[in-house]
This record gives C-alpha cells, sequence and structure tokens, in this order.
C-alpha cells in the first residue's frame, strides 16, 4: 500500500444529533500520527466512482486512543449521505495520511485565551483542539461560540457540558440558536455584530497579545464572524479560520482565455519530479490525476488546501482562494485542484 494511504477499521458508530455520525476507527499499528485540528480524507467507491471527502478529526492525538472523524448529512451529498447509510462496525475504510494546517503550537508555558467560533460540524476540529489545549496548555483557557440551528442539531452536546463541568473557570461554552425554544436563556438568532460585541464583552479579556481566535463553519457565517472580530479592532493576523464548506455564493464560471496556450508545468512530490502539459481551462490537480500522477487532494474546490503546494517558479491562476491564508498566498503557495499555469517553468513542490 502506498505510503500515504491507509485501511482503517471501524470500531464504532456514533449517532450523535438525527443527521450526524462519528465513525470511530482503530488505530493501525504502527499508530497514525497526526495533529488537532487535522482532518482525515475518506475514499469509497459509490456507483462505480471513487469519492474522496475530508473530515476533521474529532479525536485529540496522544490523549484518545482511538481515531475519529464526525460526519454531517449534507443535501445531496454522496459521501455524507453514504456513510450514514452504508458503514458498518468492522467494516474497512481506505483513507489518506492526515493533513491540513488549522493547527496550533501547543506549549506548557502558554497562558492564553482562545475564542472559537463553530458553526454546525464546524465543532468537530475544535473537539480536538479543545482537548489538547486544556491538557498541554494548563494555563490557557477557552471560550466557544457555538451556533446551531435548534438543540437537536447541537453535536457533542453532552460531551461539551461534561468537559465544562470538569474544567471550570478554564472551558466555557455559550450557545447560538437560530430556532431557540421559549425558555431558552442564551443568545439566539444569528450571530450579528451586536450580539457578537455583547459575547466578547461578557468572557474574559486577556488583552489582544494573549488572546487568538479560531474559527471553523458555513462560509456565510465566518464572513461575518471576521468583518465583526475586525470592526471590533482584532487583526486579521490573529484570526484563524477552517473552511470545508463549499462557497454558499454561485461564481461565475470564467470563460477560457484563448490567447492562453497549453503550459508545461513540474511538480515535486514525494521525492519525485513529474512534467506534464495542462491544456486551457484544465487544472493542475485535474491534468494530474488524468495521466495517473498520484497527487494529495480532497475537496477539489479550493478549501480543504490538501492539494497545496508551494510555487517556486512561474504564475499560476487560482479559481478559489477562500482556503488559503493571506501569508501563505504571500509566502507563494497555490492549489493545484483550482491552479491554472498562465507562464511557462511552473515548478511546484508539494509537502
Amino acid at each position: 500500500m502506498n505510503d500515504h494511504y491507509y485501511n482503517l477499521q471501524v470500531k464504532d458508530i456514533v449517532q450523535e444529533t438525527a443527521d450526524a455520525i462519528t465513525i470511530v476507527f482503530h488505530q493501525p499499528v504502527p499508530a497514525m500520527e497526526y495533529r488537532s485540528g487535522q482532518f482525515l480524507t475518506l475514499i469509497a467507491d459509490i456507483n462505480g466512482k471513487e469519492v474522496r471527502r475530508s473530515y476533521s478529526f474529532c479525536t485529540a492525538p496522544g490523549i484518545d486512543e482511538d481515531l475519529a472523524v464526525t460526519v454531517k448529512r449534507v443535501k445531496d451529498g454522496l459521501m455524507s449521505n453514504f456513510l450514514p447509510d452504508h458503514i458498518k462496525v468492522n467494516d474497512q475504510l481506505r483513507v489518506m495520511e492526515p493533513m491540513g494546517h488549522f493547527t496550533t503550537e501547543l506549549n506548557a508555558e502558554n497562558k492564553r485565551h482562545v475564542i472559537m467560533f463553530a458553526g454546525g460540524s464546524g465543532i468537530t476540529p475544535f473537539m480536538s483542539h479543545i482537548k489538547s489545549l486544556l491538557i498541554k496548555e494548563p494555563q490557557s483557557i477557552i471560550s466557544l461560540i457555538y451556533a446551531n440551528r435548534n438543540i437537536g442539531s447541537i453535536i457533542f452536546k453532552d460531551e461539551l457540558e461534561r468537559i465544562q463541568t470538569e474544567n471550570q473557570g478554564r472551558f466555557h461554552v455559550i450557545h447560538i440558536l437560530d430556532e431557540a425554544p421559549l425558555n431558552w436563556q442564551g443568545p439566539s438568532g444569528l450571530l450579528n455584530p451586536e450580539m457578537l460585541k455583547e459575547i466578547l464583552e461578557r468572557i474574559p479579556d486577556w488583552g489582544p497579545e494573549n488572546t487568538r481566535y479560531l474559527m471553523c463553519g458555513p462560509e456565510g457565517m465566518m464572513r461575518n464572524i471576521n468583518t465583526c472580530l475586525t470592526d471590533y479592532g482584532v487583526s486579521s493576523g490573529d484570526i484563524y479560520k477552517e473552511s470545508f464548506v463549499a462557497p454558499t455564493i454561485d461564481k461565475e464560471e470564467a470563460p477560457v482565455d484563448d490567447t492562453i496556450k497549453a503550459l508545461e508545468v513540474s511538480v515535486i512530490y514525494d521525492g519525485e519530479e513529474h512534467s506534464f502539459t495542462v491544456e486551457p481551462g484544465t487544472t493542475i490537480l485535474e491534468t494530474a490525476l488524468d495521466l495517473d500522477i498520484d497527487l494529495p487532494y480532497s475537496c477539489q474546490s479550493g478549501l480543504c488546501t490538501a492539494c497545496r503546494g508551494k510555487l517556486l517558479s512561474g504564475q499560476v491562476k487560482l479559481d478559489e482562494e477562500e482556503g488559503l491564508s493571506d501569508s501563505e498566498r504571500e509566502e507563494g503557495y497555490i492549489l493545484t485542484c483550482v491552479g491554472h499555469p498562465i507562464t511557462d517553468n511552473v515548478k511546484i513542490e508539494i509537502g
């Protein structure tokens, strides 16, 4: 088996909510290494077609014995509906090695306030972060602002309450419900600037130099939070986000530029260099896969960053940049799944 892939055996399936399950895997031997905030790309044959989708770990390395990811049904989603309907205990799933950059350096000397904004299944990577931070940074505290449609859609509700009870003073959850019951005491409705300002005034203020902001959820929610935090005076460099949900706003398809010709691209991956010609209107990743060059990928929509590579020479145009941070773009990183060469001598290093 390729070193970048694993066959994992399903140990348990936990029904978190009506439309979300957690798939628990046995650790392989030797154990899979990963970092809190990373994701697994699950691979399945659905209707004769290989489908790949990324799902964040909800387990924490060195803390949880098993590996687990959480899958929430998405309307018309191939994988998100196939797994709850067909996966069974003792089944084996092929997965790619852990990937993702939504990670944080943990240090026992750190004394900081980590403020997390989650929406729906965006809570999943935070479960991994929360467990790791509480144990590995004993002087740090966490505030979790978690938005859901209603009480029944809160993933990990009981586990979050347990963690809060066991870590009073260090971990606090603020639930926001779009459809709140009459006896609801917390915030309700969509997270707006006034609500965010009120929440930030309620939670501890450790100063900008000791505060870090993380967010993961639907694109619209994260855009609103980013705007609110910026207006509140938070530097964009202190805001970290994970994008897994495809953009909610349809982007117009860019017409193929007739002046762009087929161009040669070289990709360095896993110690090998592959050179191939990319036709206009075709992405670098699509071309590589058509040639049976096994490059890493998952979402193919420019969000998960599994295909991220560093541009060493030449120029590449991206259809979608949402998955890259400002610093990554400045350092020359591109995404092959939405990347098109626009000059000769394009060379990319992945890994």
